[in-house]
């Protein structure tokens, strides 16, 4: 899971080295922390956290198909 939310967000950043993902478990859930450049954190946010919301609907979504539960949260 660490990795594809890695791989996600490299590909949206200009600065892809900066991205970092931290796993916290939780009890029977996840964390996944996601770190970005700060010039960055526009571009994976998105318009309206619209893009935010679509990573972690998707995340949510491989989760749940693997029988985990993940909560991605984007910290600056």
């Amino acid at each position: 899971m660490k990795e594809l939310l890695t791989y996600i967000a490299q590909s949206l950043v200009d600065d892809p080295e900066a991205v970092r993902v931290e796993e916290i478990p939780n009890g029977n859930e996840t964390i996944l922390e996601l770190h970005v450049a700060p010039g960055d954190m526009g571009k994976v946010i998105g318009r309206q956290g619209r893009i935010a919301k679509e990573i972690r609907t998707l995340m949510r979504s491989v989760a749940q198909h693997k029988g985990q539960r993940i909560t991605v949260d984007i910290v600056d």
